[in-house]
């Protein structure tokens, strides 16, 4: 089980990492004032620095309010439906770029529809086609919009 009190201080030090990471790149830019007026980093110095102030006083929420610690966030139940959705996202971008997108997105939609959705083989099997195609067709034909390829579709010529 994980807690209440675990998720905040886990999701405030991701976002203060974030901060700090935007606040670092934003120095590279500067972030003082030149005669035209503020150099190109400030603005996302004080954006980074916010972020970072606001995680801040969210692990100080989180010390001091002793009710979150024992307050449930997230059951092995739920843990095991949030895994069901990450894990096949997760597939899906290793997927896409070792065999590029549309394969992916095939693989994607064909496992998702049959074992979380209940679908027949036959019914998945046809969306998992049919959608990369109108993808492509849409995207890369009609709107010129050129999507990851890998060796499957460069050895189809697309």
């Amino acid at each position: 089980m994980v807690t209440r009190f675990q998720a905040e201080l886990a999701t405030a030090s991701i976002t203060a990492a974030f901060g700090l990471a935007v606040m670092v790149g934003a120095t590279e830019f500067g972030i003082g004032w030149v005669k035209s007026g503020p150099e190109p980093g400030t603005f996302p110095f004080y954006m980074g620095l916010l972020v970072t102030v606001a995680s801040i006083g969210t692990v100080v929420q989180a010390l001091l309010s002793p009710a979150l610690r024992g307050e449930a966030f997230l059951d092995a139940g739920q843990c095991r439906t949030v895994a069901a959705f990450v894990l096949p996202m997760i597939a899906f971008v290793v997927v896409a770029k070792l065999l590029g997108l549309y394969v992916a997105t095939a693989l994607y939609l064909f496992g998702s529809m049959l074992f979380q959705g209940g679908y027949r083989v036959w019914s998945s099997a046809a969306v998992a086609i049919a959608a990369p195609v109108v993808l492509y067709l849409v995207l890369e034909r009609a709107f010129k919009v050129y999507l990851l390829k890998g060796p499957i579709e460069s050895a189809l010529g697309f």
